[in-house]
Parts: structure tokens; C-alpha cells; sequence
């Protein structure tokens, strides 16, 4: 039984200088974010603690115009997290830049996957 090559994928990563990277990691955060309302759930689901989920919502906050995320603190009725209208944009424009890319370079990226070894991992 002959094995297929490792599917190819592209992670793409938008360097900004000095003014910080968007990437895979940062656009999933959003997006679990988006989905459950809470950048603690979010960080949870990604296995990420809440302090670095926290973090990486403030490095994004800081470097676009306006913020990605807001939230409101715990108490009686518990915090949340709600993408804003930028964020929104931010994530949607990443994931269509990101989904050009893999279409633009998949002949290459098939290219490349067609010259690995063929040892199966682990040996």
C-alpha cells in the first residue's frame, strides 16, 4: 500500500514592521472569540491560558485604529467579549488574503509535497 505525501497547506503571516503580525493564531483568537463571546472561552478552546489569550487581544487592540475586541469585566452577570466592527474587518480581510495565497500558490505547493520523502514519519 503505497502512502499519500503529507497534505500541503499555507500558514500565512502579515509582518507590519514595528507595528506587530497578524497571523493563523491571532485570526483563529477572533474567531473564538466571535464564537463564545468570551476571550477566556476562546483561549480555553485553542488550550491557551487566559493571560495570553488577554495579551494577545491587547497587542491587536494596540495596533490597528480602533479595537478588534471589547469586553466587559465579570460580576452579576458575568464578563464577554464581542468582536468589533474592525475586527470583523480585520478577520475577514486576513482570511481572504490567506485564502488567495493557497489558491495562487497551490500548483507549487503540490510541487513541493510531490518531491518529499516518502519514509513514513517516526522512522
Amino acid at each position: 500500500m503505497t502512502q499519500q505525501p503529507p497534505r500541503a497547506r499555507l500558514r500565512v503571516r502579515i509582518v507590519f514592521d514595528s507595528h506587530g503580525m497578524v497571523g493563523p493564531g491571532k485570526a483563529e483568537l477572533l474567531e473564538w472569540i466571535d464564537r463564545t463571546g468570551s476571550i477566556a472561552a476562546a483561549g480555553r478552546e485553542m488550550g491557551m491560558s487566559y493571560k495570553r489569550a488577554w495579551m494577545l487581544i491587547e497587542t491587536l487592540n494596540a495596533m490597528f485604529r480602533a479595537p478588534l475586541v471589547e469586553s466587559t469585566r465579570g460580576g452579576p452577570r458575568g464578563g464577554g467579549a464581542t468582536l468589533t466592527e474592525a475586527g470583523r474587518e480585520v478577520l475577514r480581510l486576513y482570511r481572504a488574503f490567506e485564502e488567495q495565497a493557497a489558491k495562487a500558490g497551490d500548483a507549487q505547493l503540490e510541487a513541493l509535497r510531490g518531491l518529499l520523502s516518502d519514509i513514513p514519519p517516526g522512522k
